[in-house]
């Protein structure tokens, strides 16, 4: 974008009329709204002028994207693509002509600062196709007076396929992501995605019912699907989560029968075996991606790398609850602040934080890989120089992929080739600080591509390049002097035409020996040679002086000449600019041919940096913050010393708030038991509950993402699954209430988790009658540690399921530790054996800030109905728990006697006893007569 082509042809010119800069709308009519280009009907080309038949015909192959309409220095939008653009851009919409008698909205956005008007319709949604001028208006014209400059779609955008550095955040990947369904095999399905700025390219099989999370997982800025699936109602649940990222596409694109022929010709190979074995889904997903690709790139070809394939289960999963609960990427109100991925990048460099996130987002479950990460870490911990040394080199490492890509679709410019130079620099540095050092695997390898790079084109780029590059290969000035002959000469004649002039002058003077000789220019005879009249026959004496000095005019006091030379290098000064530009134009795509025949190398290279990148970061992290290696195996172990929350634990240093209080949490088995333990979590509200449950979450998913984790010490036995049911909120777009919505949510958790899985659940049950809920909650425990005897923490206020802790072998019971001081409750955050007998929720209503009359009537309610009839049924029920035949069985014992008035001088009596002050003969003596007041 943003490339001045062609000058309008004359009758665009001609018809336009409007003020076309865009200013903001004085009465906007609202923010865009949906981002889906409206199905309006396209207006008839009957009787419409030439320019606006050609924009009717190119809109009617394009009708669900905004069509941008090249007309001289804008992009012309006409009809609704005018009102759908003045409301999302906030520009003026204005009108020209008329059409079928009714007048035509339209609305333009200048072609230098298209970037930033795409960048917001992206943002929205939207999808742009790009018309440009195709033609040489010179040739319109010889086809008539009325003939309009051909123009046609050279790309679309998507928010997918964007490549421009201006519409990409450098610290997010960019997936255009497809799905692919053999019909026949539908509960087979498979997933590939790209990214075109960096030329990733990977595929894995999936089933529906982890569609979602894997789709999440990935977090693909645009999903494309064969029309038909679209439209399959047992998907609807899944793309309404995708909303308008969800893009329906013609069923020929995924095409299974074909995708072999359409991958095979896009990456220039007779045969796919040298790519490994693919599925049909899969093949399906990979051909729909390409075609997507070329269907939106148009005639340029994006540098993909070889689709990549990526096993099931080598990913712990994570399902779209857990996700959103656990606050990865975003928080849950969308901002990155917030989230654990924010809390612990360190990274220096767009592509080091990309492959952060999606370590991330994607842990490992195989623990020799994640050892292999670890082991990383813990070298570049062990050697602060060296990781200090790499995060400095790196900072000068520019963002090669993205270049690259940009480059290949001829959408780049000098400062892109200047990136890959200076990051070709940069690998080549930083390769040489491990020269001799025994290095972990991980490192090894990166280590083994940084030295593969092409040295001689990071050589070439370095002589080639000046050391200030332009944005716009268009601009020239780009290639260093000295570098290409002609060149050098062209701009001398361009930048130094009266000095080459004055050159030339003096050699004549010393050739003739006229003194008074002089080289002169008018807009008549351009440059000619003067001399004075009685120099004549100098100049034209002898046939050898008539053939060099051919005569051109006689003036009454001198005489003027030109000589071949002269006139040569007139010409050239004439069209020296356009002759500089056009060499520099050669050399640039001279560069980018070398460069796109290393970009396999190159984008190698790249990828061992982001993987440096995030390893120092890692130990830069675990430096600053104190976090430990975890010992990461194939065990059932989950054992945390001292954890902490890597979110919280910032958060609460920033606001020089009390340090985090840090847990302990063991779910391992216990003694010959081989299943892993579950944790019944009791305690206040505000105690910690929510923040304990979820960084023992966070601590498994850094340490398989390979990273140290903020604790004492940590031991943890892969996890495959991953589920967090903690907060409450609702659906109601799609009729679920917050129940709803946990009971959906737990049950996916009890249906899915495995002996190898994590829960984390807090408050289920909380959205029902007290009994109703109680009564679920209970039956999840029981299944829990019954049938998917995972590893788990419960978390409650239902304090009737302590008792479980008796009858269940691998629960335990825990609580948040509380103080109560002069009435008020003091939360201490700390994690201990046994279990709360009450949430003070009545002193953490006082610390809303609850209206007193309000605290004190619900004192009187909790007096009252704790007062009730309640005492001992929790007991019963888990006596005769259905899951245990041999259960041994309590003996009854007497009934607690009612308090009557009989009791009341004994409980005064107490009430008035002093025991700090009190001898031990006095206290003696105060039993006895206590013991003389209980009633008989």
């Amino acid at each position: 974008m943003g490339v001045i082509g062609p000058s309008p042809d004359m009758e665009a010119v001609m018809e336009w009329q409007t003020d076309h800069t865009p200013t903001p709308n004085p009465s906007p009519q609202g923010g865009g709204g949906d981002a889906t280009v409206p199905a309006v009907a396209i207006p008839s080309a009957a009787g419409a002028t030439p320019m606006m038949e050609q924009f009717i015909e190119i809109k009617a192959a394009n009708p669900d994207s905004i069509l941008f309409y090249r007309m001289g220095d804008f992009y012309e939008m006409f009809f609704a693509d005018a009102e759908i653009a003045s409301r999302a851009l906030g520009i003026t919409l204005t009108k020209r002509g008329k059409h079928a008698g009714e007048d035509i909205p339209m609305c333009g956005v200048p072609v230098h600062a298209a970037d930033d008007y795409l960048q917001k319709l992206i943002g929205l949604g939207y999808r742009v196709a790009v018309c440009e001028q195709v033609e040489d208006p010179a040739e319109a014209k010889k086809r008539g007076s009325k003939s309009v400059v051909r123009r046609d779609v050279v790309r679309l955008v998507t928010p997918g396929t964007i490549t421009e550095e201006k519409l990409l955040d450098a610290n997010e990947a960019s997936y255009l992501m497809a799905l692919g369904r053999v019909k026949g095999e539908e509960a087979r399905m498979a997933l590939a995605w790209i990214d075109i700025s960096t030329g990733a390219f990977r595929v894995a099989e999936t089933m529906p019912d982890r569609l979602l999370a894997d789709i999440l997982r990935v977090d693909p800025r645009e999903l494309i699907l064969a029309d038909p699936v679209f439209h399959d109602p047992q998907l609807r649940p899944v793309l309404d989560v995708i909303g308008r990222r969800a893009n329906p596409q013609p069923p020929i694109l995924f095409d299974s029968a074909t995708a072999e022929t359409r991958i095979s010709r896009y990456f220039g190979v007779a045969t796919l075996d040298g790519f490994g074995k693919f599925s049909r889904p899969e093949l399906s997903a990979i051909a729909g991606a390409i075609a997507y690709v070329e269907k939106t790139q148009k005639a340029e070809r994006a540098p993909l790398s070889r689709p990549e394939r990526e096993e099931a289960g080598a990913a712990l999963f994570i399902d779209a609850a857990t996700r959103s609960n656990l606050e990865l990427l975003r928080t849950l109100s969308g901002s990155r602040e917030g989230s654990l991925v924010k809390a612990v990048d360190r990274t220096v460099t767009g592509g080091g934080a990309r492959l952060l996130a999606e370590r991330i987002m994607s842990p490992l479950t195989d623990p020799d890989a994640v050892n292999e990460r670890l082991d990383s870490v813990s070298f570049f911990r062990a050697e602060p120089r060296v990781c200090e040394a790499v995060r400095t080199a790196l900072k000068g490492a520019p963002d090669m992929p993205r270049a690259l890509s940009r480059l290949a679709l001829n959408r780049g410019g000098p400062r892109d080739m200047g990136a890959l130079a200076a990051g070709l620099k940069a690998a080549r540095e930083i390769a040489g600080l491990f020269a001799d050092r025994p290095l972990p695997a991980e490192i090894a390898t990166a280590v083994e591509a940084m030295r593969a790079l092409p040295t001689a084109l990071g050589e070439h780029l370095d002589r080639a390049l000046a050391d200030e590059l332009p944005l716009l290969k268009r601009d020239g000035g780009f290639v260093r002097g000295g570098y290409d002959g002609e060149l050098d000469e062209m701009r001398a004649l361009r930048d130094q035409s009266r000095r080459v002039i004055a050159g030339m002058e003096r050699d004549l003077i010393e050739e003739t020996g006229i003194r008074s000789l002089k080289i002169r220019h008018n807009n008549v005879l351009g440059y000619y040679i003067e001399v004075t009249a009685n120099h004549h026959e100098t100049m034209t004496g002898t046939d050898a002086a008539k053939a060099r000095f051919i005569h051109r005019q006689t003036m009454a006091s001198a005489m003027r000449f030109t000589t071949t030379e002269l006139a040569g290098l007139e010409t050239k000064i004439a069209n020296a600019a356009d002759r500089a530009l056009s060499v520099e134009l050669t050399v640039f795509d001279r560069l980018l041919e070398e460069i796109v025949a290393e970009a396999d190398a190159i984008r190698a290279g790249a990828g061992a940096l982001a993987v440096l990148d995030v390893s120092s970061s890692f130990a830069y992290l675990a430096e600053r913050e104190d976090y430990c290696r975890p010992l990461v195996d194939g065990s059932l172990a989950f054992r945390i010393e001292g954890g902490r929350h890597p979110v919280v634990e910032q958060a609460l240093r920033r606001q020089a708030a009390d340090p985090f209080v840090a847990n302990d949490a063991d779910l391992s088995p216990q003694g010959n038991d081989r299943h892993g333990a579950i944790w019944l979590l009791t305690g206040p509200n505000m105690g910690g509950k929510s923040t304990f449950l979820r960084q023992n979450a966070l601590i498994a998913i850094l340490a398989q993402a390979g990273s140290f984790v903020p604790a004492k010490a940590a031991h943890i036995g892969v996890v495959d699954r991953l589920f967090s049911r903690v907060g409450a909120s609702d659906d109601l777009a799609r009729g679920r209430s917050t129940f709803m919505v946990e009971m959906v949510e737990t049950s996916a958790i009890l249906n899915q988790a495995g002996e190898r899985a994590l829960v984390i659940l807090d408050e289920i049950g909380r959205g029902t009658a007290t009994y109703d809920g109680l009564s679920i909650a209970w039956a999840a425990v029981e299944y829990l540690h019954e049938k998917n005897r995972c590893r788990a923490v419960f978390a409650t206020h239902f304090h009737e399921l302590t008792v479980l802790a008796g009858k269940l072998p691998r629960l335990h019971n825990v609580t948040m530790r509380v103080k109560e001081w002069e009435g008020d409750v003091v939360f201490l955050h700390e994690v201990g054996k046994g279990a709360a007998d009450r949430s003070y929720g009545l002193q953490v209503a006082r610390l809303a800030g609850l209206p007193d009359a309000v605290i004190e009537r619900a004192k009187a309610v909790l007096t009252e109905l704790e007062a009730g009839e309640t005492s001992g049924k929790a007991s019963r029920l888990a006596d005769d728990l259905p899951l245990f035949s041999a259960a041994v069985r309590r003996e009854p014992g007497p009934k607690p006697a009612k308090q009557d008035d009989a009791a009341r001088p004994l409980v005064e009596a107490v009430a008035a006893l002093h025991p700090d002050e009190m001898t031990p003969r006095e206290a003696l003596e105060a039993l006895y007569r206590l013991k003389g007041l209980t009633p008989q």
